[in-house]
């Protein structure tokens, strides 16, 4: 599957998910009652945050945009449950324990397959730091939510380093030099608590609960110290959570 401006870093990141996923998928046979549990917990309390701060109809629309293999969507109670994700058609071979819980689609959250003010319900759970074009899937998540629909957003953050370092990272690579570090491979940005605010900049969303938990994982640190990059770790945090519910305003 292709669409106009991927990208190689997108690209590869795409084929780095596949791979991996094929990977986990191997590894959970027999485990997939405990898997589908941790799923719909996790769904559930997603959307007891959002039942919190506003009212969902019982005939809800709710797409999840980057749905993935063990998404939100497949456990999420609503009236209609669609996911796209790239993968979507491995997807369903790879997981076919809970995958059929939801209409999915082989799509981008860039070039999203459906009318404007389609659905009363987005989910984006740490997925645009995969993706090519991050504000773009913001833009299109505006586009097809109907006003007064709600949207759940999460994202990886990082301490500003961990920036810079992608960016080094992605221009050796450019230049044809195979040394590859895992992380930036798997991810097209790593993206700054200011810079995740920022994607939303300008868009028609009323922010009804917003928050990161970088104080947490700056005193937590990496526990176990193995390697120079726990130390690291202690100074320069990894893999903080920022998240954001907000509303769909009319425009």
């Amino acid at each position: 599957m292709t669409t106009p401006g991927l990208g190689k870093r997108a690209e590869r990141a795409l084929d780095r998910q596949l791979e991996y996923q094929r990977s986990k998928s191997k590894q959970s046979m027999g485990r997939e009652e405990e898997m589908a549990a941790w799923m719909a917990a996790w769904s559930n309390e997603v959307r007891q945050k959002l039942e919190n701060l506003g009212q969902i109809a019982g005939n809800a629309s709710v797409l999840e945009v980057g749905s993935g293999a063990h998404g939100l969507i497949f456990f999420f109670d609503a009236a209609e449950r669609i996911g796209v994700d790239p993968l979507a058609d491995h997807y369903r071979d790879l997981f076919p324990a809970w995958q059929h819980r939801a209409t999915t689609m082989a799509a981008f959250g860039e070039q999203l397959p459906f009318d404007d003010a389609r659905f009363d319900i987005v989910l984006c759970d740490n997925v645009v730091d995969h993706a090519a074009n991050p504000r773009r899937i913001i833009e299109e998540i505006a586009r097809v939510l109907r006003p007064g629909g709600m949207l759940y957003f999460s994202v990886n953050v990082h301490h500003p380093i961990y920036h810079w370092a992608a960016t080094a990272h992605a221009a050796w690579r450019a230049v044809g030099i195979p040394f590859e570090i895992t992380p930036f491979a798997d991810h097209t940005v790593h993206l700054t608590p200011s810079a995740a605010r920022k994607l939303f900049a300008g868009l028609p969303f009323k922010r009804l609960a917003e928050g990161d938990d970088v104080g947490e994982v700056k005193r937590r640190g990496p526990g176990h110290v193995r390697h120079l990059g726990d130390r690291l770790k202690h100074l320069f945090y990894k893999n903080a959570r920022y998240e954001l519910i907000g509303e769909r305003l009319p425009t």
